[in-house]
Protein backbone atom coordinates (compact mmCIF):
# COMPACT_ATOMS: atom_id res chain seq x y z
CA UNK A 1 0.00 0.00 0.00
CA UNK A 2 1.21 3.49 -0.94
CA UNK A 3 0.36 6.40 1.37
CA UNK A 4 -0.31 9.74 -0.34
CA UNK A 5 0.44 12.21 2.47
CA UNK A 6 -2.45 14.66 2.85
CA UNK A 7 -1.34 17.92 4.46
CA UNK A 8 -3.95 20.09 2.79
CA UNK A 9 -2.07 21.06 -0.38
CA UNK A 10 -1.75 19.42 -3.72
CA UNK A 11 -2.65 17.10 -6.49
CA UNK A 12 -3.53 14.26 -4.14
CA UNK A 13 -6.13 12.42 -6.14
CA UNK A 14 -4.40 12.60 -9.52
CA UNK A 15 -1.33 11.02 -7.92
CA UNK A 16 -3.49 8.43 -6.19
CA UNK A 17 -5.22 7.46 -9.44
CA UNK A 18 -1.86 7.18 -11.22
CA UNK A 19 -0.58 4.81 -8.51
CA UNK A 20 -3.71 2.69 -8.84
CA UNK A 21 -3.35 2.56 -12.64
CA UNK A 22 0.10 1.11 -12.07
CA UNK A 23 -1.35 -1.71 -10.01
CA UNK A 24 -0.72 -0.55 -6.43
CA UNK A 25 -3.21 0.24 -3.71
CA UNK A 26 -3.12 3.92 -2.76
CA UNK A 27 -4.66 5.74 0.19
CA UNK A 28 -4.81 9.51 0.68
CA UNK A 29 -4.26 10.00 4.40
CA UNK A 30 -3.09 12.28 7.21
CA UNK A 31 -3.06 9.41 9.74
CA UNK A 32 0.50 8.94 11.06
CA UNK A 33 -0.05 5.24 11.75
CA UNK A 34 -1.28 4.55 8.22
CA UNK A 35 1.62 6.51 6.71
CA UNK A 36 4.29 4.80 8.83
CA UNK A 37 2.91 1.34 8.05
CA UNK A 38 2.76 1.94 4.27
CA UNK A 39 5.14 0.18 1.87
CA UNK A 40 5.90 3.50 0.16
CA UNK A 41 4.91 7.12 0.70
CA UNK A 42 4.43 10.05 -1.66
CA UNK A 43 4.55 13.72 -0.60
CA UNK A 44 2.80 15.69 -3.35
CA UNK A 45 2.15 19.41 -3.37
CA UNK A 46 1.05 22.49 -5.26
CA UNK A 47 1.33 25.98 -3.79
CA UNK A 48 3.73 27.98 -1.64
CA UNK A 49 6.62 26.43 0.31
CA UNK A 50 5.99 28.37 3.53
CA UNK A 51 2.28 27.51 3.64
CA UNK A 52 3.10 23.85 3.01
CA UNK A 53 5.62 23.69 5.85
CA UNK A 54 3.17 25.46 8.18
CA UNK A 55 0.55 22.83 7.37
CA UNK A 56 3.01 19.99 7.88
CA UNK A 57 4.10 21.36 11.26
CA UNK A 58 0.58 22.06 12.50
CA UNK A 59 -0.42 18.46 11.79
CA UNK A 60 2.99 17.09 12.93
CA UNK A 61 3.29 15.44 9.53
CA UNK A 62 6.74 17.00 9.19
CA UNK A 63 8.03 14.66 11.90
CA UNK A 64 6.04 11.76 10.48
CA UNK A 65 7.63 12.31 7.05
CA UNK A 66 11.10 12.47 8.59
CA UNK A 67 10.42 9.28 10.56
CA UNK A 68 9.21 7.59 7.40
CA UNK A 69 12.40 8.57 5.56
CA UNK A 70 14.47 7.24 8.47
CA UNK A 71 12.66 3.89 8.27
CA UNK A 72 14.39 3.11 4.97
CA UNK A 73 11.15 2.67 3.05
CA UNK A 74 10.85 4.53 -0.29
CA UNK A 75 9.64 8.15 -0.10
CA UNK A 76 8.90 10.31 -3.15
CA UNK A 77 8.31 14.07 -3.21
CA UNK A 78 6.53 15.48 -6.26
CA UNK A 79 6.69 19.14 -7.42
CA UNK A 80 6.39 21.25 -4.25
CA UNK A 81 6.75 17.97 -2.35
CA UNK A 82 10.23 17.58 -3.84
CA UNK A 83 11.20 21.12 -2.82
CA UNK A 84 10.06 20.44 0.76
CA UNK A 85 12.71 17.71 1.03
CA UNK A 86 15.42 20.42 1.01
CA UNK A 87 16.85 22.56 3.79
CA UNK A 88 15.20 25.86 2.93
CA UNK A 89 13.38 28.00 0.38
CA UNK A 90 13.47 31.69 -0.44
CA UNK A 91 9.85 31.72 -1.65
CA UNK A 92 8.15 34.77 -0.02
CA UNK A 93 10.88 35.00 2.62
CA UNK A 94 13.12 32.35 4.14
CA UNK A 95 11.45 29.10 5.21
CA UNK A 96 13.02 25.96 6.65
CA UNK A 97 12.21 22.68 4.93
CA UNK A 98 12.37 19.04 5.99
CA UNK A 99 16.19 18.93 5.52
CA UNK A 100 16.17 15.37 4.19
CA UNK A 101 18.46 16.72 1.46
CA UNK A 102 20.85 19.66 1.79
CA UNK A 103 20.21 22.57 -0.52
CA UNK A 104 18.11 25.64 -1.19
CA UNK A 105 15.03 26.34 -3.30
CA UNK A 106 15.42 29.58 -5.28
CA UNK A 107 13.39 31.57 -7.80
CA UNK A 108 14.24 31.61 -11.48
CA UNK A 109 16.18 34.77 -12.29
CA UNK A 110 16.51 36.26 -15.77
CA UNK A 111 14.77 37.78 -18.73
CA UNK A 112 12.60 34.80 -19.58
CA UNK A 113 9.13 33.48 -18.83
CA UNK A 114 8.40 32.48 -15.24
CA UNK A 115 6.84 30.12 -14.28
CA UNK A 116 8.64 27.45 -16.22
CA UNK A 117 5.67 25.67 -17.76
CA UNK A 118 5.64 22.96 -20.38
CA UNK A 119 7.37 19.87 -21.70
CA UNK A 120 11.15 19.67 -21.30
CA UNK A 121 13.62 16.89 -21.94
CA UNK A 122 15.18 15.08 -19.01
CA UNK A 123 18.94 14.69 -18.94
CA UNK A 124 19.96 11.72 -16.81
CA UNK A 125 22.94 12.53 -14.58
CA UNK A 126 23.09 9.31 -12.52
CA UNK A 127 22.14 6.50 -14.91
CA UNK A 128 22.84 3.80 -12.31
CA UNK A 129 19.91 4.94 -10.14
CA UNK A 130 17.10 2.35 -10.07
CA UNK A 131 14.61 5.13 -10.78
CA UNK A 132 15.82 5.01 -14.41
CA UNK A 133 15.74 1.25 -14.81
CA UNK A 134 14.80 0.32 -18.39
CA UNK A 135 14.09 3.92 -19.42
CA UNK A 136 15.36 6.24 -22.13
CA UNK A 137 15.56 10.02 -21.89
CA UNK A 138 12.42 11.85 -22.93
CA UNK A 139 10.14 14.78 -22.12
CA UNK A 140 8.17 15.45 -18.93
CA UNK A 141 5.80 18.23 -17.84
CA UNK A 142 6.93 21.06 -15.53
CA UNK A 143 5.02 23.89 -13.82
CA UNK A 144 7.15 25.85 -11.31
CA UNK A 145 8.62 29.26 -10.52
CA UNK A 146 11.20 28.01 -8.00
CA UNK A 147 13.83 25.31 -8.40
CA UNK A 148 16.07 23.34 -6.07
CA UNK A 149 19.85 23.66 -5.92
CA UNK A 150 21.24 20.56 -4.16
CA UNK A 151 24.47 21.01 -2.22
CA UNK A 152 25.67 17.50 -3.03
CA UNK A 153 26.10 16.67 -6.72
CA UNK A 154 25.48 13.00 -5.96
CA UNK A 155 21.87 13.88 -5.01
CA UNK A 156 21.22 15.25 -8.50
CA UNK A 157 19.83 12.36 -10.56
CA UNK A 158 18.41 14.21 -13.59
CA UNK A 159 18.25 17.75 -14.91
CA UNK A 160 16.52 19.70 -17.63
CA UNK A 161 17.45 22.90 -19.42
CA UNK A 162 15.46 26.09 -18.95
CA UNK A 163 17.81 28.99 -19.53
CA UNK A 164 20.38 26.94 -17.62
CA UNK A 165 20.53 23.66 -15.75
CA UNK A 166 17.44 22.94 -13.65
CA UNK A 167 17.05 20.16 -11.09
CA UNK A 168 14.48 17.62 -12.29
CA UNK A 169 15.00 14.47 -10.18
CA UNK A 170 16.88 14.10 -6.91
CA UNK A 171 17.59 11.11 -4.74
CA UNK A 172 19.61 9.80 -1.84
CA UNK A 173 19.14 6.31 -0.51
CA UNK A 174 15.41 5.69 -0.18
CA UNK A 175 14.41 9.36 -0.63
CA UNK A 176 13.51 10.62 -4.12
CA UNK A 177 12.03 13.79 -5.57
CA UNK A 178 10.66 14.83 -8.97
CA UNK A 179 10.15 18.52 -9.78
CA UNK A 180 7.78 17.71 -12.64
CA UNK A 181 4.45 15.91 -12.39
CA UNK A 182 5.03 12.26 -13.37
CA UNK A 183 1.30 11.58 -13.38
CA UNK A 184 0.88 14.28 -16.06
CA UNK A 185 4.01 13.42 -18.06
CA UNK A 186 2.79 10.71 -20.42
CA UNK A 187 4.45 7.34 -20.74
CA UNK A 188 7.85 8.42 -19.38
CA UNK A 189 6.32 9.98 -16.28
CA UNK A 190 4.28 6.86 -15.58
CA UNK A 191 7.34 4.67 -16.12
CA UNK A 192 9.33 6.74 -13.63
CA UNK A 193 6.50 6.50 -11.13
CA UNK A 194 6.32 2.77 -11.85
CA UNK A 195 10.03 2.40 -11.09
CA UNK A 196 9.48 4.09 -7.73
CA UNK A 197 6.64 1.68 -6.99
CA UNK A 198 8.90 -1.22 -7.97
CA UNK A 199 11.29 -0.12 -5.23
CA UNK A 200 8.52 -0.61 -2.69
CA UNK A 201 7.80 -4.10 -4.07
CA UNK A 202 11.46 -5.09 -4.09
CA UNK A 203 11.86 -4.05 -0.47
CA UNK A 204 9.04 -6.41 0.56
CA UNK A 205 10.65 -9.43 -1.13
Amino acid sequence: MIAIIDYGMGNLHSVSKAVERLGCEAVVTDDPRVILEADGAILPGVGAFGDAMDNLRQTELDEVTKAYAASGKPLLGICLGMQLLFSESEEHGRHEGLSLLEGKVVRFQGDFKVPHMGWNKLRVEQAASPIFSGLEEGHVYFVHSYHAKPEQSSDLLATTDYNGQVTAIVGRGNVYGMQFHPEKSGDLGMQLLGNFLNLTRMRKQ
